[in-house]
């Protein structure tokens, strides 16, 4: 796992408000599946900001961006966040 991804994870974990363990998701697993919100998403959304000193254009401001750590994770690398 990557500095990138255990930051996200991290976020996920305290903000996400998920009912499992966010250590026990893949990458690739539909978070909304797994008991995300719009309400919970966007707390995300404001905390991934914080986390990596980056903000979400609009177009990016959908469900799709959020939908898993993979997703994120290359909404973020489209931002310049570097993948370490």
């Amino acid at each position: 796992m990557s500095a990138i991804d255990d930051r996200i994870r991290e976020v996920l974990k305290q903000h996400g408000r998920l009912p499992i363990e966010v250590d026990s998701l893949r990458d690739d697993d539909d978070l909304y599946e797994h008991g995300l919100t719009s309400h919970a998403s966007v707390n995300i959304m404001l905390a991934l900001e914080d986390e990596f000193d980056v903000e979400f254009p609009d177009v990016l401001l959908r469900k799709g961006t959020f939908q898993s750590i993979a997703a994120i994770r290359s909404a973020l690398v489209l931002l310049g966040v570097e993948v370490s």
